[in-house]
């Protein structure tokens, strides 16, 4: 039994979204995350898939991408990402019926004695695309991480967040209000989406401060779901 993660999926079932546009590995991308999920990831395995899960607008529409998932092997964890519009109440998405996909919002998840948190995050305060409107998005974002993290009992052996969002500053990759956050709380690791092509220069990775770092876009990764934890029994 193994952890595993990949955020960034970009499925279009419609097929209106190339993803070519952030360069030409991304041609037939889906193909090449469904063919590595396959080869690498067992039935007891659990996936984390860290947000922009599909194209789709609505839940219905969704609902065609995130059956393909459902079909593949293991256990999969999903938290929103910023382009996952069709993100309902913990209620509609469990109205789907999927069979191996449970969705954070304001809860965790343990698997065997490891707890999994998490929520969508936001962007820094010093990127460009922050404004006033933002800081309450940002605020909110980190009390639904707060609140995850304090759902989780307390003889869980380790605990892991799940961002969609980089929880680092955008100059200098400094560790952000998300990272102080899971220092208060003793987070082990911690995975995160988001950066695409150019955006692949602002990932950080490894142990900061205590907690250890994983980008896992889709892109960033190959498209090979990632190794986050190895050997569970």
């Amino acid at each position: 039994m193994a952890i595993y993660g990949i955020a960034d999926l970009h499925l279009d079932s419609a097929g209106d979204k190339p993803m070519d546009i952030f360069g030409h590995n991304w041609i037939n991308h889906q193909e090449k995350i469904f063919s590595n999920w396959q080869n690498i990831i067992g039935e007891e395995d659990l996936v984390l898939v860290a947000g922009d899960i599909s194209w789709a607008l609505k839940l219905s529409e969704a609902y065609i991408d995130l059956k393909k998932i459902d079909e593949l092997p293991g256990k999969k964890i999903f938290i929103r990402g910023n382009h996952d519009y069709w993100w309902g109440t913990k209620a509609k998405l469990k109205e789907l019926g999927l069979k191996t996909i449970d969705f954070i919002h304001n809860d965790s998840f343990l698997y065997q004695s490891i707890a999994i948190c998490g929520t969508r995050g936001w962007a820094s305060h010093d990127s460009g695309e922050f404004d006033p409107h933002d800081e309450k998005i940002f605020e909110r974002e980190l009390r639904r991480l707060e609140a995850s993290i304090s759902s989780v009992r307390d003889n869980t052996l380790e605990k892991i967040v799940m961002l969609h969002y980089p929880p680092f500053n955008f100059e200098n990759k400094a560790p952000n209000e998300f990272v102080e956050l899971m220092l208060k709380y003793n987070i082990s690791k911690c995975v995160y989406g988001h950066l695409h092509g150019e955006g692949h220069k602002f990932a950080v990775e490894g142990y900061i401060e205590g907690i250890e770092f994983h980008c896992i876009s889709c892109d960033f990764i190959d498209f090979m779901p990632k190794k986050i934890w190895g050997n569970l029994r």
